[in-house]
């Protein structure tokens, strides 16, 4: 093993006044470069006095290499991808009509019934429609609409394309079978899946007056009617109704109702129909007071006196006009 003196620092050859020699390295960062900085070291008279000069390197010192780095990423606008929603119609270019396709074609070229009807849905009077009439039990007559048991078997459930909400409730419709017969029903029900827009669902009474109930699936063509009748519009107050809340229903209009309003005391306010056929007023306003029902054709009814009295028909003494 070495001895202890022999890793100490070598001397210099001559003795006397030895100084050890001091290298100094700077780095010039802004430059970019790496100057040397040698001290020349020099005895003065042995007091031992360092005088240092700096001298500039005789070559260039290598740059120093750094990481590069890259240039700030330009801004870049996100790739849209192609829209999978038609745009809003702009008001310079209305939109087509955006009523849901029929499975049903019109059987003749739709033609404006006479006054017109703003207000109509799927259904509009003046157009025939083609579809398939099939059967079911329509037992004691109630259905979807919650009109109630009834003796009047000349009834249909309507598919849920046209049955649109309840508006097709109460709506009266011409059936024709390709063979010529023909029979007129009420709507009272609504046909789910795999009912097809513009499929009728009869009852068996209706449409063994078109065809055997053993064909099961018949061609039909149909539109709306407005039939002439000696009886007024009644209302019925839902189950549970109160001053707090209410559900107002219309029966035995001429015409499909478009709308249901109560009166606010400082105008009219709609209610919200749902799909059972009730107009419903969930904070009550308007329970219990005046009632303005509006047909398919703008024909407006008011009503007055009609006290919310719940599951009680309540007879009125108006109708609307037919077309």
């Amino acid at each position: 093993m070495a001895s202890p003196s022999h890793r100490r620092r070598p001397r210099r050859e001559r003795r006397g006044a030895l100084v050890p020699a001091v290298a100094v390295a700077v780095a010039m960062a802004a430059a970019g470069l790496l100057t040397g900085l040698v001290v020349a070291l020099a005895p003065d008279g042995g007091s031992g006095t360092v005088r240092a000069t700096a001298t500039a390197p005789s070559s260039p010192t290598p740059a120093v290499t750094r990481p590069s780095v890259p240039p700030p990423a330009t801004e870049r606008t996100p790739k849209t991808e192609p829209s999978t929603t038609s745009p809003a119609p702009t008001p310079s270019a209305p939109a087509p009509s955006a009523r849901p396709s029929r499975g049903s074609t019109p059987a003749a070229t739709p033609r404006p019934a006479s006054g017109g009807a703003p207000l109509a849905g799927r259904i509009a009077p003046g157009t025939a429609y083609s579809g398939v009439a099939t059967h079911y039990d329509a037992g004691d007559g109630d259905g979807a609409c919650l009109y109630g048991p009834s003796a009047d078997r000349m009834t249909a459930a309507m598919n849920t394309a046209d049955y649109e909400t309840s508006k097709a409730c109460g709506a009266h419709v011409l059936v024709r079978a390709a063979g010529g017969a023909s029979v007129t029903v009420r709507i009272t029900n609504e046909c789910p899946a795999p009912c097809a827009p513009g499929q009728l669902d009869l009852s068996r009474e209706a449409f063994a007056e078109l065809a055997g109930l053993s064909a099961g699936e018949i061609p039909v063509t149909w539109s709306l009617l407005s039939p002439g009748t000696s009886e007024t519009v009644s209302i019925r107050y839902k189950t549970g109704s109160s001053s707090h809340w209410c559900g107002v229903q219309a029966l035995g209009h001429r015409n499909p109702l478009a709308r249901l309003e109560v009166s606010t005391g400082s105008g009219w306010q709609r209610l919200t129909r749902t799909e059972y056929n009730y107009f419903l007023s969930p904070d009550g306003t308007g329970c219990g007071g005046a009632l303005r029902l509006t047909d398919i054709h703008g024909e407006q009814l008011t009503v007055d006196g009609i006290g919310v009295r719940p599951d009680v028909v309540q007879q009125t003494r108006v109708q609307f006009a037919r077309h």
